[in-house]
């Protein structure tokens, strides 16, 4: 261990050697360079329409393991969220491309509510999720990450999945592959 900084349980020394790339500290990195997709807004759509510009639109077009779709309902989807708040994080996309909950038929909003349920089944059955945060964001000043199509999200939630990663550091560990959360999920669909 270098002599300006005392050895840490949580860090072995040969982690904590940095040569070449600035002062050492004691913060260990987890990179997830994933993650500047969705921070430089890759993939995000560029105008509000309808097609090939909306993720939203065109996944349904693509195979569902490649587009991470769990289940095809009538009116509705739900596909795994390529930027989750938790393992199993997924989302209810309606097919049609609208904005607000306010222009949904009848007929999406009953499949957007069955997929929900059928997706906290699903996921209470693969991963015995303790609860769930379940929401949409209505415009970009509410946070939609994509506005322009509606989608709600179904966040899985546990006693303690808060913890200091998330609150201090800011980073998720995810312990899971999508692909593989998108195969449990779509096999365990009610």
């Amino acid at each position: 261990m270098t002599e300006d900084r005392p050895a840490s349980p949580y860090q072995p020394e040969e982690l904590v050697r940095q040569d070449g790339v600035g002062v050492p500290d004691p913060f260990m990195r987890l990179w997830t360079p994933h993650r500047m997709a969705y921070i430089e807004g890759e993939n995000k759509p560029t105008s509000a329409e309808a097609g090939s510009g909306c993720p939203f639109c065109r996944l349904p077009s693509q195979p569902d393991a490649d587009a991470l779709i769990v289940h095809r309902g009538e009116a509705a989807y739900a596909v795994l969220n390529l930027y989750p708040y938790n393992p199993g994080h997924l989302m209810v996309v309606p097919y049609r491309h609208v904005a607000d909950y306010t222009e949904l038929s009848g007929a999406e909003v009953a499949d957007v509510a069955t997929l929900t349920q059928q997706a906290m089944q699903a996921v209470r059955t693969v991963s015995g999720a303790h609860g769930f945060n379940i929401g949409m964001n209505q415009g970009e000043i509410a946070g939609a990450g994509i506005a322009a199509h509606l989608h709600q999200h179904v966040v899985p939630r546990w006693a303690g999945d808060t913890n200091f990663m998330p609150a201090i550091a800011h980073t998720k560990v995810l312990p899971q592959l999508l692909s593989d959360t998108r195969a449990l999920l779509a096999k365990s669909w009610p």
